[in-house]
């Protein structure tokens, strides 16, 4: 994972700059976020794609990134710039696709992220090299790219039926697969060269969805069709972010109501300029 693909790099210099834009502008981030309401109702689709390139915060958009960067130059540089994006592509789509059916019957559930496409291309890149190792800085050691495999889609299954975390497994989990079917598509013979990581992934993935559509109510201890969540996924930050910024433009402007423009702080004069954007 060494040889860095222009395209990659490309990739996160694009997802960078709109990353800013929409930290920087309210209205950029509301209006090209994931949006249930939005997309089922206004028939917003673009959002499905636009979201994966909006973060909460650097740190989100860091961790995507280095990982985008450590497994997407290598896949870039085996199946070519296009085929590659293909597959981000695919994944985002096929993630928030995922996100918006555990979430239709929550209107204001949003998010943003590019987890869904990066997950998808970490799977597409395991999965088309039967040798594979992952490792992380903070061990001395890497361990086969089968067992990451497995403990991924559990981790993700147990993540979206208990909902004690702050992470969006909807998003990453249906990436993840959109991902690995994809590049199984454009190289069919990896089924015979990497089965086990391939039916270590998709097996329980299947069992799950198709609990998940039939019986829902096994599996899931919030249920997602009836209740809304308790909990605000990483990628759901946002929600918060914007609530309190509309309480403080409603108090600059109950203010201006009061007293006038005139009376406001350079401060607030600023602030609401900010805010406005």
């Amino acid at each position: 994972m060494e040889k860095v693909q222009l395209f990659t790099l490309l990739l996160i210099g694009v997802t960078a700059f709109i990353t800013n834009k929409g930290l920087k502008e309210f209205t950029f981030q509301d209006k090209f976020l994931f949006h249930v309401d939005k997309v089922f109702i206004n028939k917003e689709y673009i959002r499905l794609i636009s979201s994966g390139f909006l973060h909460v915060d650097w740190k989100h958009f860091a961790f995507n990134m280095i990982t985008l960067y450590l497994f997407g130059s290598n896949l870039e540089d085996s199946i070519g710039a296009f085929l590659f994006f293909l597959i981000y592509l695919i994944s985002l789509i096929g993630g928030n696709l995922f996100a918006l059916y555990i979430h239709k019957n929550h209107s204001d559930y949003t998010a943003v992220g590019a987890s869904g496409a990066v997950s998808g291309i970490v799977f597409a890149a395991i999965g088309l090299s039967p040798s594979m190792e992952v490792g992380f800085i903070i061990l001395p050691f890497k361990f086969p790219a089968w067992l990451y495999a497995i403990g991924y889609v559990l981790y993700s299954i147990y993540g979206i039926t208990s909902k004690r975390d702050n992470i969006g497994h909807e998003a990453h989990l249906g990436g993840a697969i959109i991902g690995l079917l994809t590049a199984i598509a454009i190289e069919p013979e990896v089924i015979n060269t990497n089965f086990l990581t391939i039916a270590l992934a998709l097996i329980p993935t299947s069992i799950f969805l198709f609990l998940l559509i039939i019986k829902p109510h096994i599996l899931l201890l919030n249920d997602p069709f009836k209740d809304a969540p308790k909990n605000i996924t990483i990628d759901d930050k946002f929600n918060e972010i914007k609530v309190a910024k509309q309480e403080e433009i409603d108090s600059i402007l109950d203010k201006i109501n009061q007293k006038g423009y005139k009376n406001l702080t350079q401060r607030e004069k600023e602030r609401l300029d900010e805010l406005s954007k």
